[in-house]
């Protein structure tokens, strides 16, 4: 199995993983330039993809974390199908996430070292490192949770330095900035192309990836993509049809049925290619969806604040999972069987309304320096 966010505002904003300036800003509205009279627009598109992503990001670790571990005896195979669709969505969901984190960081790269170093690099680092603090307090009390955890002060500094955990993306996005303004002056090609074999190599495990270090190998690509071809993914959005929707989609099928028919999830490249496909897809789907304003400007509010759900959903699940496997693994048949359809997507709005009302009560202590690095203005997560 495969391990794993028109033109936007000339400061790019928001995995948050979330997830996700990456920039994860609550309030402030990305923009479009070049509207009438001078006024600008929400790039909606692009935030609702983000909401999708945070979604899907939550809903798969619901799934493998807690769904998955109940003793279900319903007689039907539900469970596997709930687990076959998070696997499903494994090439859509991170790269997705990062593709929109690079078209946002577009702008960003551009700025002097100094900026990026304290507003980015540092403020991504910052965040990794005191949610890393959290998590491991947190889940030192749920010792039965599958997840990635430090229990050790070895274990910490690795999970510190080379080995990220969980809050993976955060620790990605530092290093993604890093190597983005470095070789922002270098041929394209000879930065698209090595990051490309990356990918390749560690989806088709040639590489030891212990921890979440298979994420960073294989999307660094996706966020080259966003910084580099922000102009011809804006103009893919801004003239998605109906048509394109059902195209991208059918491809998206395609290749995944393709690609579980011959055995290829592993095979040298194939999993980059099939992502790049069901990027393709979730950006058409996400421009498409701005069509309908009551559902998009509701997924778009949620990628605008992508940032706490990402980096609190996992301890509360983490402590709903202590209390909530063994009663229903007590259930009978007909008890369970009101459960088994609906229980991923219960559990995940629960988590996602209780990271929300964790955060307002954060902020409403005045624990901001729990969002963003002291002494910056905001921490903008660039996805």
């Amino acid at each position: 199995m495969i391990r794993q966010p028109t033109s936007t505002d000339a400061r790019p904003g928001e995995p948050e993983p979330d997830v996700t300036h990456a920039r994860f800003r609550h309030r402030r509205h990305r923009t479009l330039p070049g509207t009438a009279a001078g006024r600008p627009r929400r790039a909606e598109w692009a935030d609702a993809a983000k909401g999708v992503c945070i979604i899907l990001v939550v809903l798969w670790h619901v799934v493998v974390k807690d769904y998955l571990r109940i003793d279900w005896h319903v007689g039907v195979p539900v469970p596997g199908l709930w687990g076959a669709l998070g696997e499903q969505l494994l090439p859509l969901r991170m790269p997705l996430f990062f593709t929109i984190s690079g078209v946002f960081a577009a702008n960003a790269v551009q700025r002097p070292w100094r900026v990026v170093a304290r507003g980015r690099i540092a403020g991504f680092l910052y965040l990794y490192a005191v949610w890393l603090l959290i998590h491991t307090a947190v889940l030192a009390a749920a010792p039965d949770f599958p997840t990635d955890r430090a229990t050790s002060a070895l274990g910490l500094l690795e999970q510190l330095t080379i080995t990220p955990s969980n809050l993976w993306y955060l620790y990605a996005l530092a290093l993604y900035f890093t190597l983005a303004k470095a070789v922002r002056r270098a041929p394209r090609t000879l930065v698209v192309v090595p990051a490309a074999v990356l990918s390749s190599v560690g989806a088709a495990g040639l590489l030891d990836t212990p921890g979440n270090r298979a994420g960073l190998y294989q999307n660094l690509i996706f966020f080259l993509a966003g910084l580099y071809l922000r102009p011809q993914i804006e103009r893919w959005a801004a003239t998605a049809t109906g048509r394109r929707l059902a195209v991208t989609s059918g491809a998206y099928v395609l290749v995944l049925a393709a690609m579980a028919a011959v055995g290829a999830q592993q095979w040298f490249g194939v999993w980059p290619v099939v992502s790049v496909v069901a990027v393709t897809f979730g950006i058409t789907a996400a421009a498409r969806l701005s069509r309908w304003p009551a559902l998009s400007s509701r997924l778009a509010t949620l990628g605008r604040i992508t940032l706490p759900i990402y980096v609190i959903h996992m301890p509360v699940l983490a402590l709903l999972h202590r209390l909530l496997p063994g009663p229903i693994s007590g259930l009978d048949q007909v008890g369970q069987g009101l459960l088994v359809l609906g229980y991923p997507i219960l559990l995940t709005g629960l988590v996602t309304a209780v990271s929300l009302a964790v955060h307002r009560g954060l902020l409403a202590l005045h624990a901001r320096w729990l969002f963003a690095l002291p002494g910056v203005r905001r921490v903008e997560a660039a996805g």
